[in-house]
């Protein structure tokens, strides 16, 4: 689990903001949900034989006995809060989160034990209109974000239950007859959760599991026509996408579509948005059957894809506009009041004020490294004239002395 310190802060502020904007354009409402949940959401919800469930949640029993979890993931968690407080009852959700998640696996270059995810849920729509609206949301974010061609699309559909389930008995012949090729995980798994061994990234193992039978070609003919309407939705908005058919997720949840971005820009492929339809979810957790599909994203991932391609903005990085400073103890209370005033005047202004006096000197050095754009500067000649001082702090300017009445206009000139 690490810090988040204010340098940090202002690139997850820019890229929050980009979110939360394009979530209301959507049509999406947000939800915020605890960090902490009955154990047993997790472990009906996302499998007991899952390696989130077994190897790596936070669980603790409270001062009653309670086992509790700090979540995961959040889809479990929205469904929980929807079904509990009514949301589901004869109409459709669209929904998002954003927020930490906790899991104890091996960290990584932007990956910790306590991670945050957006995420998005729609409930009540079964057609694959929703899904298509889903990946145009995402792609649509990579776009305003410059990372479009930096990701890929990958997509697969995993049908109904009663085809994964006579699948699954295809697919365990096939891993018996490469018994002796299998790593311990896929052995293990052989009679728990078959599919998943299909994810295993085991290099010893590529060979055998390109050859497995594959899902695309024992669907039930309903889920094929979800599938090709969807890519049909796709292709019509020109979305490009690959068919990735060992894309399983991890989660046992999911049914249909799943689909996965990846990219290759921080090293070797990694994933940094993911998600697919789970029809079968809230009535797993005692609802209504109710159809649903959703994604989650890694922030500390995104973040870091941004960084690495130099696609945060200058205005994103929190910089200073202005550093208002009194020359002396006298200048200091007007200098308050002016500076309150331009942040009234102006509401979008950074500005800070100089406090905790000092010499001149060390005042001007204060402002220097404040990596304000100007300074604006206050002492007896100002006060006696109603003027103000204008330093460049970033440029090779002359300083000026402007009325304190005409900061405002001046300032949003220099600032535009």
């Amino acid at each position: 689990m690490n810090d988040l310190l204010p340098e940090q802060s202002a690139l997850w502020q820019y890229f929050e903001g980009k979110v939360r904007n394009l979530m209301a354009r959507y049509g999406y409402a947000e939800i915020r949900t605890p960090i902490v949940e009955q154990t047993a959401l997790f472990s009906r919800s996302i499998g007991e034989v899952t390696d989130i469930v077994e190897k790596e949640m936070y669980t603790f029993a409270d001062r009653n006995g309670d086992s509790l979890t700090l979540r995961p993931e959040g889809t479990a968690s929205c469904v929980r809060a929807a079904m509990e407080h009514g949301l589901l009852h004869n109409q459709t959700q669209r929904l998002w989160y954003q927020g930490p998640m906790f899991r104890h696996e091996r960290p990584q270059k932007g990956r910790y034990r306590q991670f945050h995810q957006v995420g998005v849920e729609s409930f009540g729509l079964e057609g694959p209109d929703i899904d298509a609206e889903l990946i145009l949301l995402s792609a649509r974010l990579w776009r305003e974000l410059g990372l479009m061609e930096h990701v890929t699309l990958e997509l697969n559909s995993l049908g109904s239950s009663e085809a994964r389930a006579a699948y699954r008995d295809t697919l365990v012949a096939y891993f018996e007859q490469h018994h002796e090729l299998l790593d311990e995980d896929s052995r293990r798994r052989l009679t728990s959760n078959p599919l998943r061994i299909l994810d295993s990234k085991n290099p010893e193992m590529a060979e055998m599991l390109a050859g497995a039978p594959q899902l695309l070609d024992h669907l039930d003919a309903e889920s094929r026509e979800h599938f090709a309407s969807l890519r049909a939705l796709l292709d019509a908005a020109g979305i490009d996408y690959v068919i990735n058919p060992r894309l399983v997720r991890g989660l046992d949840y999911y049914s249909r579509t799943v689909f996965e971005w990846t990219t290759r820009a921080l090293g070797s492929q990694g994933t940094v948005c993911a998600g697919g339809r789970y029809d079968g979810l809230v009535e797993q957790l005692g609802g209504k059957p109710t159809p649903a599909v959703g994604f989650a994203m890694g922030i500390e991932r995104l973040v870091l894809l941004l960084e690495t391609l130099e696609l945060i903005p200058d205005a994103a990085r929190g910089e200073l506009d202005l550093y208002v400073l009194p020359m002396d103890d006298a200048a200091a209370g007007t200098a308050l009041q002016l500076v309150e005033q331009l942040r009234g005047d102006m509401p979008t202004l950074r500005a800070q004020l100089h406090c905790g006096g000092g010499s001149f000197k060390s005042r001007i050095k204060k402002a220097d490294r404040s990596g304000a754009r100007l300074a604006l500067l206050l002492g007896e000649d100002e006060l006696a004239h109603g003027t103000a001082t204008l330093k460049f702090l970033r440029e090779e300017r002359d300083q000026r002395s402007l009325a304190r009445d005409a900061l405002v206009d001046e300032l949003r000139d220099l600032l535009a």
